[in-house]
């Protein structure tokens, strides 16, 4: 049987319980089915994603190098385009493991899921009347 083409995102409902523990220092923390994954929120601000029992927190110039450095790849939903990605990459084990550790990288995650929310500034202005 063929593969489908689109994402697979599955979560384990165990998986899903030991994150939400994990992450109960982060304020207003929400899980939302979404595309057969879960979408992670601090009130109302997208920050991270779990899929195929992986955890996925959202980066930008202020945290990738973290990432980068652990060895982490970035969140690819498509399998049969690996080279769309998203700015999601995964979380270490070890840092999942270590609730206090976790809380760091979620709220430079929250961070950075809030810079992205900020309008894009272009090189003009316009002129005051």
């Amino acid at each position: 049987m063929k593969e489908p083409r689109g994402a697979r995102m599955a979560v384990s409902n165990e998986f899903l319980q030991y994150v939400l523990e994990q992450l109960s220092g982060v304020p207003a923390l929400r899980a939302r089915r979404m595309f057969g994954g879960i979408g992670l929120y601090s009130k109302d601000v997208f920050f991270g994603l779990i899929a195929e029992d992986t955890v996925y927190f959202k980066v930008d110039d202020g945290n990738r190098a973290d990432y980068i450095q652990r060895g982490m790849q970035p969140f690819r939903p498509y399998r049969d385009r690996p080279e769309l990605s998203m700015t999601y990459f995964a979380v270490p084990a070890d840092t999942l493991e270590d609730a206090e550790e976790l809380a760091g990288w979620a709220g430079r995650s929250l961070e950075a899921a809030k810079r992205a929310r900020e309008p894009r500034r272009t090189g003009t202005r316009r002129a005051k009347r």
